[in-house]
């Protein structure tokens, strides 16, 4: 939802996530804690967690949040398990997304780490830009595992590799994924891939072969990065993810009823295309 111009009232928001917190999956990206002037469509976060029914889900709640402050206001939710952070191989993209240097951001990171430790918080961070980037800023796997290596030191138990604007192969998917959770076992390392559609079903295998069983995706596959590029690349669409991975055997103990109402009212809050 934060791409979108007009204002989505809260209280649609909240019908809309609690029909997906019906569904059965293991996380929620409910919202953000950042600032109402950067991604002002979410600036309704706190007043949506209100309206959220979680008594007969087992889904957790993740929330965005790109600073120290965000992730203080964030603790303070109990209903919250994870906090998400969006930590960029790109300095050009991390300023543009954060406002602040990577080195800055790593200092962020630690620190956001801590408070989670101390709170009973999961961090999440997202290697955004994590198979290339436009802006010309180095990138190479060996970059990557750098960031991991630094990563892994704070303790952190969850990674995402975020391909921000569709840059990722099947083969820089698979190579990533193999060496990264071979040389870190105690990481759980997972995807949020942005991409056409006419793509994405060789990058999940691709994924799925590397062993990764942590995907993100969106309903109609809506949405994309709205500090990364004017084109927006969408998301991986969940409705896709999920009959790729049934069609691989697998058995996502998912209420076929429930997803299809929240498929329902997918096509009435975000536009066709």
């Amino acid at each position: 939802m934060q791409g979108m111009p007009g204002f989505i009232d809260t209280a649609i928001k909240a019908a809309y996530i609690n029909q997906l917190l019906q569904v059965g999956f293991d996380t929620i990206d409910f919202g953000s804690f950042v600032s109402p002037k950067a991604i002002p469509q979410l600036r309704d976060t706190a007043e949506v967690l209100d309206q959220l029914d979680l008594f007969e889900s087992k889904s957790k709640l993740l929330a965005i949040i790109a600073n120290l402050r965000g992730a203080e206001e964030a603790i303070l939710f109990e209903q919250i398990d994870y906090l998400g952070f969006p930590l960029s191989l790109s300095e050009t993209f991390q300023q543009r997304n954060t406002n602040k240097s990577i080195q800055e951001a790593l200092i962020e990171v630690e620190k956001i780490q801590n408070l989670c430790e101390v709170n009973g918080k999961t961090l999440v961070t997202y290697l955004s830009m994590g198979f290339g980037n436009p802006y010309g800023d180095p990138y190479s796997p060996d970059l990557v595992a750098e960031f991991v290596e630094k990563l892994n030191k704070l303790d952190l138990k969850i990674i995402s590799f975020a391909d921000t604007i569709g840059a990722a192969t099947p083969d820089l998917i698979k190579d990533l994924f193999l060496v990264n959770k071979m040389a870190y076992p105690n990481i759980e390392f997972g995807v949020h891939l942005h991409t056409k559609a006419t793509s994405l079903a060789p990058k999940i295998e691709a994924a799925l072969a590397a062993g990764c069983k942590r995907f993100d995706g969106a309903l109609k596959g809506y949405g994309g990065c709205p500090m990364a590029e004017d084109d927006l690349v969408g998301n991986v669409a969940t409705e896709v993810l999920v009959e790729l991975l049934e069609k691989k055997g697998f058995d996502l103990g998912l209420n076929k009823i429930e997803f299809g109402e929240a498929l329902k009212m997918a096509n009435v809050i975000f536009p066709i295309g």
